[in-house]
């Protein structure tokens, strides 16, 4: 097949940059595999014949808008350049709006992805939902990446959605002594850094590490105890987790948590707020705990740093994590392109 991608993509970070990335690289070992994305960017060379871009004003309200008209009008260049078989895009709004547009000018089969904010958030804003409802009627075909986001896709007019969950990439064990309970993510309102920083006040005897950069930054570390550590934005998440005994994802929502599965994966339990799609990750007592107040949250964590429990839960979440392989994935999403096109697979 002749594949286009729309959406967030390297040198962009975030979920679905990384989750992109990880899907287009599987596909290529079979399929001819391009991407367009939000510009100006530089890709990189190994890649630059197939990732595309449309340069579009960095000002929140507009910069969405102007990639759905943009969008539409190259996807139509590149697709009489190019001749794809389909259309996938991720993120349902904006981005998947391009994909609506350009549908309706070259008859391309449009698949497209709910990762998590677009239907928890953007579906709540007015420009937002007329995009997200027009995107979900247009689609011929709808993936969520977990239960809870389909059942979210269903409430705002999806008839059929499949559930494909986000994959997870191989980390590297770098070693060395595990002292840290860990919180990696953004320092924004909906994923209640300040949860976490309450908690290492209640238990001044741990070691906190706190990763990753946002608004919140400079707020929170004014009022964070001694024993929390900040580091910024970090791309060795395998050695933070190394160093890792616990994880904690306090989100108020959470349309997957792939940290969760990141974490398991190196044999590090996770305590997640019982939200969202977070109980289809953390399988309560199995992988890890879920909590609702911070008392419960203080009781979870204090369980899981008991050392057997905290072994039995890493070693169970290695074996959940190694059911999240992306060629597993790819494989899944391949068979929607079939369905799509009535081809057999």
């Amino acid at each position: 097949m002749r594949i286009l991608m729309v959406g967030h993509y390297p040198p962009h970070g975030g979920g679905v940059a990384n989750h992109l990335d990880s899907l287009v690289r599987e596909l290529r070992k079979r399929h001819e595999v391009h991407v367009l994305t939000y510009g100006p960017i530089e890709p990189r060379g190994f890649e630059s014949r197939f990732v595309h871009y449309v340069t579009v004003p960095p000002v929140y309200g507009i910069r969405g808008t102007s990639f759905a008209l943009l969008g539409a009008r190259e996807i139509s260049r590149l697709h009489r350049k190019f001749g794809f078989d389909l259309i996938h895009a991720h993120f349902i709004g904006t981005t998947s709006f391009a994909g609506v547009l350009a549908k309706e000018k070259t008859g391309l089969p449009l698949i497209v992805t709910a990762h998590g904010s677009d239907l928890e958030h953007t579906a709540t804003l007015a420009l937002g939902r007329f995009y997200v409802k027009r995107t979900l009627n247009s689609a011929d075909a709808i993936i969520a990446v977990s239960h809870w986001l389909a059942k979210k896709a269903a409430s705002l007019g999806a008839d059929r959605v499949r559930v494909i969950p986000n994959g997870v990439k191989p980390l590297r064990e770098t070693g060395g002594r595990r002292d840290y309970i860990t919180y990696i993510g953004a320092l924004r309102d909906y994923k209640s850094p300040e949860t976490f920083i309450e908690l290492a006040r209640l238990l001044p005897e741990e070691r906190f590490l706190m990763v990753g950069d946002g608004p919140l930054r400079e707020k929170l570390q004014a009022v964070a105890p001694k024993n929390v550590e900040f580091t910024g934005y970090r791309h060795d998440v395998d050695t933070i987790l190394s160093r890792s005994k616990l994880l904690v994802l306090p989100s108020k929502r959470e349309g997957f948590g792939l940290v969760v599965l990141e974490a398991n994966s190196l044999g590090v339990p996770a305590v997640g707020r019982r939200i969202s799609a977070i109980p289809e990750l953390i399988r309560e007592g199995k992988n890890g705990l879920t909590f609702e107040s911070l008392d419960e949250l203080v009781d979870a964590v204090r369980l899981l740093l008991e050392p057997k429990f905290n072994a039995k839960a890493g070693h169970r979440g290695r074996r959940i994590a190694g059911a999240y392989s992306w060629s597993r994935i790819a494989r899944e999403v391949e068979e929607v392109y079939a369905d799509v096109l009535g081809q057999r697979f």
